[in-house]
């Protein structure tokens, strides 16, 4: 990346942190049964597959009740069925928004602070309801980021080209400037390359989505630093 960067922005779910057991298959099992919904443990890795179709449904406007189906898809794909799948799937969003039930991946910490210490102004952009003064300090992460901004705070989600804006914005820097590195190819790189802006697909443990050349793709975010000639 040959341009000068001087901000670099992150998605936050899949790219800096990851669920714990309370959104695999047993925690799911464990909502639905307060509600009287029989699931199967072990039908939820496609259920899982099958609902991620909704997500390349790029949306506008943060949209609570969007996830709340998206996660009413899984139950039905685990087998569930009746009144309580609302229930148990509003549970579930609810609890998405909480640090504790998440890890940090081992390498954001170090990476993280390379390139503060670089000085390049780093943000978060999430597609999330989450409060990101909370997750910065809850992973111990405070005082690295510049701007910190939700779709759900902000109003439009990623692809849109508004909520990229107003993050430029914030750390004055143009399009040509920043960087954005999510896992996402649809709402976190396309949204981002759709103003000018360059991208870097995270694809940890996963087999990446067909892109562009141009595009890099990282297995860790260990190799980010020598992308951005750190």
């Amino acid at each position: 990346m040959k341009a000068e960067t001087r901000a670099v922005f992150f998605d936050v779910d899949f790219t800096l942190i990851h669920p714990g057991p309370m959104f695999q298959g047993t925690g799911y099992r464990d909502f639905c049964d307060r509600y009287g919904v029989t699931v199967d443990v072990d039908a939820f890795e496609r259920a899982v597959t099958e609902a991620s179709a909704l997500l390349q449904e790029p949306l506008e406007i943060y949209d609570p009740e969007f996830f709340v189906r998206y996660t009413s898809r899984i139950i039905d794909g685990m087998g569930g069925s009746g009144p309580g799948v609302e229930a148990a799937s509003r549970d579930i969003y609810s609890e998405w928004g909480a640090c504790h039930h998440f890890d940090l991946y081992e390498d954001v910490p170090e990476v993280l602070r390379r390139i503060h210490a670089a000085g390049i102004q780093i943000g978060l952009i999430s597609n999330t309801q989450r409060c990101l003064a909370s997750f910065q300090s809850h992973f111990s992460l405070d005082g690295l980021f510049a701007v910190a901004l939700s779709s759900y705070e902000h109003g439009f989600m990623k692809p849109h080209p508004s909520i990229f804006h107003a993050a430029l914005q914030q750390v004055s820097a143009t399009p040509a400037q920043a960087v954005m590195v999510g896992d996402s190819l649809l709402h976190d790189i396309e949204g981002a390359r759709s103003i000018g802006m360059r991208g870097v697909l995270v694809a940890r443990a996963r087999t990446p989505d067909p892109c562009p050349d141009d595009i890099p793709v990282i297995r860790s975010l260990h190799e980010l630093p020598a992308l951005l000639q750190l």
